[in-house]
This record gives C-alpha cells, sequence and structure tokens, in this order.
C-alpha cells in the first residue's frame, strides 16, 4: 500500500468570489495530475472560508456586556469574542489568553476558529479583519466535489481541514471539519486481527488520520499550498460528514 500526497503548486491567493473548482483544476494541470477513481482533494479551512466571504471587520462589530465581560476574563478583544459567541453553542473554558468553546458545528476549538493569521481582508492589510470558519463545511465539500465529479467523470473526495489543538497534548493537527464522498470513521468492530481475534471497539477516525497527514505537506506558514491530491486512501470512499467524527455529549467524559 502506499499514499501519495501531493500540494498543488501555483495556488493565488483567494478573494471572496473565486471559483475554487476552477482554481483546484489549474492546480492540477501544472501538477501534471489527472484525476483517477478514488483520489481525494484537501482543502484548507481559509481558502474556503475566504471565497465564501467569511470577513468579519471587528471595526464594525459592538459587543455585548457577556462579550465585555469574558473578554475583561481572557485579556482579549471583546470585539473578537462577540464573534466567538456569534459562533458557539457553548463556552468550555476559558483563561487568560485563552477561550475554548464547542462551536455551533459541533466541534470544540479555540476562538471559534477564528483567525488572523493568512487573513489579510480583501484590500486592507491591517489588524482589523478576521476570518471565521465556513458557514457549512460539509455543503462547501459535496458542492465542489460534484463539479470535480463532472469535470473528469471519476468518484472522488473532497475535504476541507482545519488546525486545532487538542486535550492533553501540545501543537496544533489537521483535522476534518467538512468531508464529502470520504468515510469520517472506519468501522473495524467484527473483523480480525493478525492473530484472529474480534475487534469489538476499534473504530478509526480516518478523515482526520488523512486531515493530518495532508497537513504536514500545506504547512502551517507562507508555505502558500493550500490544496493537496490524495491518492491511494486505504478505505472505500462513500459519502461522510463532519457529524460521524463528534463525539456524543453524553458519551464525553471530559466536559
Amino acid at each position: 500500500m502506499s499514499l501519495v500526497i501531493s500540494a498543488l503548486p501555483g495556488i493565488p491567493i483567494i478573494h471572496t468570489g473565486d471559483d475554487l473548482v476552477e482554481i483546484i483544476w489549474n492546480g492540477l494541470v501544472n501538477a501534471n495530475i489527472n484525476l483517477q477513481e478514488g483520489d481525494i482533494l484537501v482543502l484548507a479551512q481559509k481558502i474556503v472560508s475566504k471565497a465564501e466571504g467569511r470577513w468579519e471587520n471587528l471595526a464594525s462589530i459592538q459587543p455585548t456586556i457577556q462579550a465585555i465581560g469574558l473578554a475583561k476574563k481572557t485579556e482579549k478583544d471583546a470585539r473578537l469574542i462577540e464573534l466567538v459567541l456569534r459562533e458557539s453553542n457553548q463556552v468550555i473554558r476559558y483563561r487568560i489568553g485563552t477561550i475554548i468553546v464547542e462551536h455551533r458545528l459541533g466541534f470544540i476549538c479555540a476562538n471559534a476558529g477564528i483567525d488572523h493569521s493568512n487573513a489579510a481582508g480583501d484590500g486592507d492589510t491591517t489588524e482589523e479583519w478576521v476570518l471565521l470558519l465556513p458557514e457549512d463545511p460539509d455543503k462547501s465539500s459535496t458542492i465542489i466535489r460534484k463539479q470535480l465529479e463532472a469535470r473528469s467523470g471519476f468518484h472522488l473526495g473532497v475535504m476541507i481541514i482545519d488546525s486545532h489543538g487538542r486535550a492533553w497534548r501540545e501543537g496544533v493537527v489537521g483535522v476534518a471539519i467538512g468531508l464529502s464522498g470520504i468515510p469520517g470513521l472506519v468501522d473495524m468492530r467484527g473483523k480480525r486481527d493478525i492473530f484472529g481475534y474480534t475487534l469489538k471497539y476499534t473504530t478509526i477516525g480516518a478523515a482526520d488520520e488523512l486531515a493530518a497527514a495532508a497537513s504536514l505537506v500545506m504547512g502551517q506558514a507562507n508555505e502558500a499550498t493550500p490544496i493537496v491530491h490524495v491518492r491511494g486512501f486505504p478505505y472505500p470512499l462513500r459519502n461522510g460528514s463532519l457529524i460521524e467524527l463528534l463525539r456524543p455529549k453524553e458519551q464525553d467524559l471530559f466536559r
């Protein structure tokens, strides 16, 4: 088995309204990659958010009393905290400099995924602009996948990833926040290991494993490689969604 992950070259700075499918297609041409059955395209969250116009200018945000109070406790900008609260279902933890929330999409992350890095607003390089996560990453993935499949004639997968921290461990890791045509989880229960024992509990977070691998190729700073092509994914493609990867609250021992 081999897994080949290739960054697509020549990806331009993305602006609101840009056609990501056309940009992906041109990147594949520049990389001399011809799509095949079962190939996967992995996109960094930022380019999807930018194309979808998920900008907010902090200068236009009026923080609520709740946001102001939480901003004092965390020593963060109250306008940013206001956006975090708008994008969240629940504040989980906070301390000076950090706020952990349940994002409205269901996963746990810092600052509701709102970011300054690599996110200067169109025509403005000030720090007033921030970028929110895509409105519906699964839907965005599906739209892109269907258009690429129509062009190529093959069944493909598309995934949108972001960098998240993890409980108990340092460092950020790429995780899936939206997927289409890809399994989120692979259920190994009922299969036998090399010694003949039947697996009873094992489910594999296949989408997150691929997201982490793709993130290594993308990089985290000025690499300008926000789209990667994947060939050799070891599991059959099927229609999946983010919800598969989210542990139900009643099974979460750490909240």
